[in-house]
């Protein structure tokens, strides 16, 4: 008799390449531990130029990272307020860029795109800024969950309207420009839905930067169809594949995660008896510093009382020596509601 494992609930795989770019923007990563019934991707996609698109990306990602894998350690509890738990991240890696421009006048002006598809058995929530595409791959048809925050969707209303021919709005300069990203500054539109979509058996997620959409939708489609059965791994190579053969000399940063629906069953849980909150609040200051050696004071035992002899009266306790010093004295939070911003190109089309 031979046992075999059931097969895990996701098969994932990410594909990144630098395209034609002198330098890569992109910045992603995927967390769907072997068995786990629940994961995520976090994808980042830079702007500002070289030494500051890349460390928007990386500091978006890092961020955001850090904060969900803490959260993802009861599952339960972070779907229970999942949308805040991510428009909470997201707001903390915005904060980090403000900061980080702050104390790097340089880099001012630098952002990054966000999206994260957040999965919990067959439930997928995410949150989006900026023109990343979230894709599911159903019954051969491809279609973007998330909003696109750039011009894009007001060039193709404009086609649709008779307002503009279809071969201009493919080539527009300003397809790109994006009404939403992460800056350090208001972020004026997010993409987070209050309830999660229901995944089936046989989908197929695809997160990706906007390098990917070199391809049509009905490129990317034709490759999911094609080998929606094969590993993921395949999948990701294909894709990788088309855009090579396009040779495009523009080619974009490209980064993107293929996740496959193996198993979109809901387990059966326990009710247990409500006990008290294991919750642990996650620290949000740096460790503190001392500022130099300070030696502590090492208390003595106490002598023992000499048999027949009267005790001491009680003396008062020394006050504790301070040997840490705050390092990151509380500080004024600045209004970002009144902040401009700033996005690659911005476009008003009345």
């Amino acid at each position: 008799m031979i046992w075999r494992s059931r097969e895990p609930r996701y098969d994932v795989a990410s594909g990144i390449s630098q395209g034609a770019r002198d330098y890569q923007e992109d910045a992603i990563t995927a967390d769907f531990p072997v068995g786990a019934e629940a994961g995520f991707v976090v994808l980042a996609d830079g702007m500002g130029g070289h030494a500051a698109g890349d460390v928007a990306s990386k500091i978006v990602l890092t961020e955001v990272f850090s904060e969900l894998k803490f959260h993802f350690a009861d599952v339960s509890a972070f779907e229970a307020r999942a949308p805040e738990i991510l428009r909470n991240v997201a707001d903390l890696a915005n904060e980090t860029l403000r900061q980080h421009t702050r104390s790097h006048p340089e880099t001012d002006g630098m952002g990054a795109t966000l999206v994260v598809p957040a999965l919990v058995e067959n439930r997928l929530w995410w949150i989006s800024i900026g023109d990343s595409p979230l894709f599911l791959f159903r019954n051969g048809r491809l279609s973007q969950l998330n909003e696109d925050h750039s011009m894009a969707p007001q060039i193709d209303f404009m086609v649709k309207s008779g307002l503009m021919d279809p071969q201009v709005a493919a080539n527009h300069p300003d397809r790109n420009c994006l009404i939403s990203v992460l800056m350090g500054t208001r972020i004026p539109k997010i993409d987070c839905p209050t309830k999660p979509v229901e995944l089936l058996a046989g989908d197929i997620v695809v997160c990706a930067s906007d390098g990917l959409q070199f391809l049509t939708n009905a490129q990317i489609e034709k490759v999911l169809a094609k080998y929606r059965k094969t590993r993921s791994t395949e999948i990701a190579e294909r894709l990788l594949g088309e855009l090579i053969r396009l040779d495009d000399p523009d080619q974009d940063n490209i980064s993107f995660t293929v996740i496959k629906v193996n198993d979109a069953s809901v387990r059966v849980r326990e009710e247990r008896p409500r006990g008290p909150s294991m919750a642990v609040v996650r620290p949000r200051r740096l460790t503190t510093v001392a500022p130099e050696h300070v030696v502590l004071p090492i208390p003595k035992p106490a002598p023992m009382p000499l048999p027949g002899a009267e005790p001491k009266a009680a003396r008062t306790p020394r006050p504790p020596v301070q040997a840490v010093q705050e390092s990151n004295p509380a500080q004024a939070v600045e209004d970002l509601s009144a902040v401009r911003l700033r996005p690659r190109r911005v476009t008003v089309i009345k």
